[in-house]
């Protein structure tokens, strides 16, 4: 019967070809008489001669902290999403921070496409721009008054009138109603602004 060559053994075992080739030399291994190695003997005879203390541990993996604020985050996405949030200080598992990051990636996939179509403009420009209406909106009410002032004394005065000619007291009703129309009429020439984004 045939067995493992060392290079076969040195994988099998984990170690390298010299290794083994030690190994072997120190007849910690099982031979066969054509010299390839009895991989479930030699195994057997390695264990039993090996000293526990000197033997190599794997590893354990580096593990890095997350950080909190990074396992705060995926419960909030989750949250906002109605999904299963971990409980406090229960941790995080892998599928949870994976679909959290699915999710985000989602959410930043729409909000690129939303500004592609112009359904969505940054935060500044639209300061910018409604600082920009605010402003025209109250120029255009300071100067209102004087636009509207001799049409409504001329309203006001045709009202007023007798048929002598002769003027007489302004009803405040006459004056509430004057001032209301005026009034809405500028609000509805307000209506007509429309954004400019630029």
């Amino acid at each position: 019967m045939q067995g493992m060559s060392e290079r076969q053994y040195a994988v099998h075992v984990g170690l390298s070809r010299g290794a083994i080739q030690k190994a072997k030399t120190a007849e910690r291994l099982v031979l066969y008489p054509d010299g390839s190695i009895n991989a479930a003997a030699s195994d057997t005879r390695r264990a039993e001669m090996t000293d526990p203390s000197k033997t190599r541990k794997p590893p354990a993996p580096k593990l890095k902290p997350v950080p909190e604020a990074a396992v705060a985050a995926v419960g909030d996405t989750l949250r906002e999403q109605g999904l299963a949030v971990p409980a406090v200080g229960g941790g995080t598992t892998f599928l949870q921070a994976k679909t959290a990051n699915e999710v985000l990636k989602a959410q930043e996939r729409r909000i690129r496409l939303q500004k592609l179509k112009g359904e969505l403009i940054e935060r500044a420009r639209a300061l910018a721009l409604v600082f920009r209406l605010a402003r025209e909106e109250r120029d255009t009410w300071v100067n209102w008054p004087a636009r509207a002032a001799a049409l409504m004394a001329a309203e006001l005065s045709a009202a007023s009138s007798d048929t002598t000619g002769h003027q007489i007291t302004v009803e405040p009703a006459a004056m509430q109603k004057v001032l209301e129309k005026h009034v809405r009429a500028h609000l509805d020439e307000l209506a007509e602004v429309r954004p400019d984004f630029r």
